[in-house]
């Protein structure tokens, strides 16, 4: 049964460079974790990424940029996002069998960024895009970033919403008073990094995007990133919050939910009853999830879906999402993305 990663991530040495030229390290911890043999997969787009693919039962990854992507780099991110994924489309032509691409933005400036999605979306292999909550001061609800929501419904490009580490204020407030270390770990994979991504999603909803969106898809990872694991609770905001719908709905009918490399069939089990069979997504967030021993072909072994739902998990739900016709990438015709430089 053919396997698709949608949540794979990919470096670039133009990013990691344009990164350590603002000091970003120092505002966000999180950038230490692409260092040693992460960075180095990262980096890798060839030989050793399609060996640990067929490793660990892989066959197709959706690659997208590490967090935090562009969204601290301003206004000048636009020539490097054209750059990155003018270099992902060579990857898509070299490799059609093995690889999807979700398009990186020039998110600061959200005009540039819808029109790079549209010219990505246009090219083969581009499937939607990823995003990492919180654009300089803003929450992906502000106004100031309807163009991308707008421009990613327009064209039926899902959003994969990621997780990026706190703002400085929260992280003292909340995620602090620990060895150094810890603290880092708290206030991000080991929870800060969920929170945030899961607030960014229900600001989405209690904004009335998908209200305005209807057909605007975003997908979560890690199960949906704790939100799942309290619809309960959250279904009390339907008295106030003015909605068409409940916030079930939503959860129904605009989120795909990803494994992210957390294998627990339980966890699974969860998510399939929040938002459904046909919208559970597979993926091993590599490379920090990683692991040796076929790790994700077992998983799917023993999920406990039946084979209809199983198939759904392992590729058909993704290529209906996203429109595509068989789990290959893009055909042997595979070309350069338009207007790439």
């Amino acid at each position: 049964m053919t396997l698709i990663g949608v949540e794979e991530h990919f470096l670039t040495d133009d990013i990691h460079r344009a990164w350590k030229a603002i000091g970003l390290e120092s505002a966000d911890p999180s950038l230490a974790f692409h260092s040693g043999p992460f960075e180095a997969r990262l980096l890798d787009l060839a030989d050793e990424r399609l060996a640990l693919m067929d490793e660990t039962g892989l066959d197709v990854q959706v690659l997208s940029l590490t967090t935090p992507m562009l969204h601290d780099l301003g206004t000048g991110s636009l020539d490097l996002a054209r750059r990155t994924n003018d270099a992902v489309a060579a990857v898509l032509a070299r490799h059609p069998d093995r690889f999807h691409a979700l398009a990186t933005l020039p998110v600061a400036m959200p005009d540039e960024a819808a029109l790079e999605l549209e010219r990505c979306m246009k090219a083969p292999g581009f499937k939607g895009t990823m995003l990492c909550g919180r654009v300089g001061g803003h929450n992906l609800d502000h106004s100031t970033l309807w163009p991308i929501l707008q421009c990613a419904a327009a064209l039926g490009a899902p959003i994969l919403l990621h997780p990026r580490t706190p703002e400085p204020a929260v992280r003292s407030a909340y995620y602090s008073g620990f060895a150094p270390a810890v603290d880092v770990a708290f206030a991000t994979v080991g929870l800060g990094w969920h929170y945030d991504a899961g607030i960014q999603f229900l600001r989405l909803v209690l904004a009335g995007v998908f209200d305005r969106l209807p057909g605007l898809q975003v997908i979560l990872g890690h199960w949906g990133e704790l939100v799942l694991f309290y619809a309960e609770r959250l279904s009390v905001m339907d008295r106030v919050s003015g909605l068409a719908h409940p916030v079930a709905h939503y959860l129904r009918n605009n989120l795909y939910v990803t494994a992210s490399g957390m294998f627990l069939p339980h966890y699974l089990e969860r998510a399939a009853a929040v938002v459904g069979t046909d919208r559970l997504l597979f993926s091993t967030d590599f490379p920090y999830q990683y692991r040796p021993g076929r790790d994700a072909g077992r998983f799917l072994e023993d999920c406990g879906l039946d084979d209809r739902a199983r198939a759904g998990f392992a590729h058909g739900n993704w290529l209906r999402l996203t429109g595509s016709t068989s789990p290959s990438a893009v055909d042997e015709s595979s070309r350069p993305i338009e207007g790439a430089v």
